[in-house]
């Protein structure tokens, strides 16, 4: 961002450039107000989270959302009440989240090449999936890395990206 001096343009008001420390605490205090909110209630989705936020003085968009739910670490998990967001520490061994219970419900369709694989989700999708897929430990894979909607799982070789992906299709269909 530039900025302009006052004598370029004498007719328009002056820019300043915006405060990073208050930025840095706008976003602190935005993500504070996240787990406050998700520690208080039971948050099914990001329009929930967002209408909250703006019951608290908060406008924020979804894309702000996602970031601010991926920097956290807050994930969807399946509860008696439905899939709703929660810290990963909140959940005990026994209830973190499966991949048996979570690909059904977001799985949308996936491809690979070489040791890599791309497993797209519904939104919100890619976090439960890859966590599941790290809590799993299986020894071809080496790794995950999740968007809002898409999962990157690097595999140990080829032949292990073929056994992860059948894995992961049959795993998926509906029972």
């Amino acid at each position: 961002m530039s900025i302009l001096r006052v004598e370029q343009f004498p007719n328009r008001p002056r820019l300043e450039h915006p405060s990073t420390r208050s930025a840095v605490t706008k976003k602190s205090e935005r993500q504070q107000t996240i787990l406050r909110l998700i520690n208080e209630h039971s948050v099914a989705s990001q329009e929930e989270l967002k209408h909250r936020m703006a019951e608290n003085g908060w406008a924020v968009t979804q894309a702000t959302l996602s970031r601010d739910l991926r920097d956290l670490g807050i994930v969807r998990a399946p509860t008696d009440d439905g899939a709703r967001y929660v810290r990963p520490e909140m959940l005990s061994d026994e209830a973190k989240v499966s991949l048996e219970s979570v690909l059904p419900q977001w799985f949308s369709r996936i491809d690979g090449v070489s040791e890599l694989i791309v497993l797209h989700t519904l939104p919100s999708g890619a976090q439960p999936i890859a966590e599941a897929i790290d809590y799993e430990e299986w020894p071809e894979v080496l790794g995950t890395l999740a968007g809002d909607n898409a999962v990157l799982i690097i595999c140990r070789s080829s032949d292990a990206r073929s056994t992860v992906t059948e894995r992961i299709k049959r795993l998926a269909e509906p029972t």
